[in-house]
Formats: structure tokens, sequence, C-alpha cells
């Protein structure tokens, strides 16, 4: 057997595992490298990667760094299945919607400038069509049941506590008369995360690749960031403020929607509008709520809750880009959650333009802001930020919450491992 790693390995985006036996050829997750131009430029399929030599394909999770290749596999003639679980299926679908029509728009922007330069145009990775027939090729795998996906090959799926759908793989390969156990973590996530249920380790392995985003530290505890994001919304209702969050649409979002849930139903803070200003959050949060399956104890109570509660929703979409616009009259309190996550672009930047200038704007950033990017300047502290090419004053409160990671940190993925350290595996 030999293993090759086409992707997070000495960075952490592009994950891909080519796993080649006496019998099979399988590739698990292939997705999108993120980061920057050079990253970007490893998103071709590598040399030594024929899709039409593979004979599975097997998913971990839906999110981009995971998914964002796939595509690339049907259009180099891969014949076969691929399989994940049906959470997975449907957010994959929605993250790589996504993903062709921000190519669409990035290209026509491209091929504008090289026609006035004379140079020929240039393609996107795939298309609209091209995704929809990669979705036609997902099967569905329940957790923990064992399944032969190519010949000489089981695999066993187990819940990874990262985000809805998530899995750890393992896959047992027979050859030259033994069983050789590989395991693949895929990406892990910290013990009581909201929503989803806690990750289950396995119990025996060879070889184990741990992906591993925050392998040298312990993410800030979580109950800590959750009095900090109280206090936070306590004082903003007090002054009446308006309180706009960059939103990552998947995971992150729902996250949050649970934990203000959380602090309406014990009375902590009085109700007040809460507006999903991302038309991708919106459908990503659509399809939370149709895999109540996969939800922990604490999540499927507050459901039922919700569904006894016959108040009106605080929660309000809005999905237009005139729903957007009204929002600008909007009094506070209210909370507006709008993408992107990294200010970089999308509905936040027209809210920061109106907001930041303003004393009385809470501004709540949830997430990792990148080099260069606008939420980076603002949790730098910076004192005015160029949106639209206008020059902004930042006068609004901005608030970093460092503990809702929903990558597991040291200790937990220690503890993960701790299960397999028995068979004494390698670990990658």
């Amino acid at each position: 057997m030999r293993i090759t790693l086409h992707g997070a390995a000495g960075e952490v985006t592009g994950s891909a595992y080519l796993v080649e036996t006496e019998q099979a050829r399988i590739l698990v997750d292939f997705g999108m490298f993120q980061g920057g131009a050079r990253l970007e430029a490893r998103n071709v399929r590598p040399a030594g990667l024929s899709p039409k030599r593979l004979d599975a394909v097997l998913v971990t999770h839906a999110h981009l760094d995971h998914v964002g290749r796939l595509p690339l596999l049907l259009k180099g003639g891969y014949p076969g299945a691929i399989h994940a679980t049906d959470a997975t299926r449907d957010l994959a679908g929605l993250i790589l919607r996504d993903s062709a029509k921000v190519q669409s728009y990035d290209v026509a922007r491209q091929n504008r400038k090289r026609e006035r330069a004379g140079k020929p145009p240039v393609k996107p990775l795939y298309d609209a069509g091209e995704v929809e027939e990669t979705l036609e090729r997902f099967r569905e795998v329940e957790f923990g049941r064992v399944f032969s996906p190519a010949r000489g090959v089981t695999a066993r799926y187990a819940i990874a506590g990262h985000m809805l759908g998530s899995a750890s793989i393992q896959l047992s390969v027979q050859e030259g008369g033994k069983t050789k156990t590989v395991v693949f973590s895929g990406d892990l996530g910290p013990a009581h995360l909201a929503i989803v249920r806690d990750a289950v380790p396995f119990e025996h392995a060879d070889l184990v690749f741990l992906e591993s985003t925050y392998g040298d530290r312990d993410n800030k505890p979580l109950p800590e960031t959750l009095a900090e994001f109280r206090a936070i919304i306590q004082e903003a209702v007090r002054r009446r403020s308006r309180i706009l969050v960059p939103a990552f649409a998947v995971g992150r979002t729902q996250q949050l929607l649970y934990h203000l849930d959380e602090l309406f139903c014990a009375g902590k803070v009085k109700r007040f509008p809460v507006f999903l200003d991302s038309p991708m959050a919106i459908e990503a949060t659509r399809i939370y709520r149709r895999h109540p399956d996969l939800f922990d104890a604490e999540a499927r109570a507050m459901e039922r809750a919700r569904a006894a509660d016959r108040r009106p929703r605080h929660v309000q979409p809005t999905p237009t880009a005139e729903d957007s616009m009204k929002l600008n009259d909007v009094p506070g309190p209210c909370l507006i959650m709008a993408g992107s996550g990294m200010c970089n672009a999308g509905r936040i930047l027209h809210h920061l333009k109106h907001g930041l200038w303003q004393s009385d704007t809470v501004v709540m950033i949830v997430g990792y802001q990148s080099e260069g990017t606008l939420g980076r300047r603002l949790v730098d502290g910076d004192k005015s930020v160029r949106i639209f090419g206008e020059r902004v004053a930042v006068k609004a409160g901005i608030h970093t919450l460092n503990g809702f990671s929903a990558h597991a940190g040291q200790t937990a993925l220690l503890a993960w491992f701790g299960h397999l350290a028995p068979s004494r595996p390698r670990w990658c």
C-alpha cells in the first residue's frame, strides 16, 4: 500500500490523500487550496493522480478545502462514485455552487483586463453545470456502517464533531493475506461544539493521518468566550446598539444563532431582531434544520423549545439586496449577520461602511482574519479603513472572540488520538 499526500502537508488546505493498494486506488478528499496566489496556483489535478484510474472517492466533510477540487475529477474522466454522508452532500452542493459562482465572476473580471491587454482569455476551474454533474455522483454513507468502496478495501465513517455531517474515515485494506488499517481524521471538532455531536474516536489503526490546524496550541475555553459573548450582547442591548457580525456562512453562523437562542431562552437577554443577511448562510441554516438526527441532545431540546414557542421568530432572513439595504434604517438593538467572514467581500462591507464611523455600533469578529483582509485591519486596531474606495473612520467598538473555533486544539486532538494509542499506530 502506498499513500500520497496531494495537499494538507505543510499547509492546512487542499486536503487530498491517494491510497493505492494491490487492487484499488482510492482518493480521500480533494479540496481546494486557499490563502493567496501561490497556494491557489496548486488548484489543479496533480501529476500522478489520474482520475480515470480511480476506483472510489471518499469525502470527510463539505468545507471547500476538502471538496473544492472534486469537479476536476469528473472533468478528468473519473467514472465512479463520491461517498459522503447525506448532510455533507447537501452542504457540499451549497459550497461548490458558490465556488463556481465566485470563479465565474472573478474570471469575467480577469478576462476584461486580459482583453484590454491583448491576452487570451482564461477559464474557471469549473462551472455550475460541472458542479451539478459532480453532485449527482454522491452516494450516501451512514455513520458506523461498514461498506466496501473498492476491491480489497472496507470503510467506516465516524462522527468528527467539526460541522454537520463531518466524518473521520477508517480504511481496512487486505493485502498479501494481511489486513492493515488506516485512519484519516478529517477536521476534528472540539468537545461541546454547538449543535453537532462530539467526535467519536476509532479504537484501532496501523497508520493515522491526523489533521491538526491547531495542533500546536489550545483554543480559548468555550465557557470564557460565551461569557464574553453574553457581556457584549447585554451591553449592546443596554445602549440600544446595532451589532454587526461578519458571517462565516456554514457552521459559525448556525453556532452563533444557537448561542443567541440560549441567551433568549434563559432570559439573560431580552429578545431583539436578528437579521441573517447572507443568502448562503440562510440556505446553510435550512440544511442544518433538515438534519436534526445529527444534532446533539442540547440542540434537539432547543429545537423542541423553539417549536413550542408561539412568539414571532427573532431571526429574520434578508435574502435580497433590497432587503439588505433596508437594514440601514433599522434601529438598535439589533444584530446583523452578513457575509463575508473576513470582511473582504459581500454585504458586510455595506453595513461596515454605514456603521463603522458611528460610536454606538458594535462589530463582533468571531473567526480568524487573514493578513491583508479588512477584518484583520479592524482586529489590529486601524483607526480608519478603505471601503469601496472611500476612507471610513473606525469609531465603532471592535470585539474579537477567539473561542468559537470548530477545530479541536492540541489537548482534544491528543485525547482523540489516545484512543488509538494501545494499537501503537504511526501518525502523520
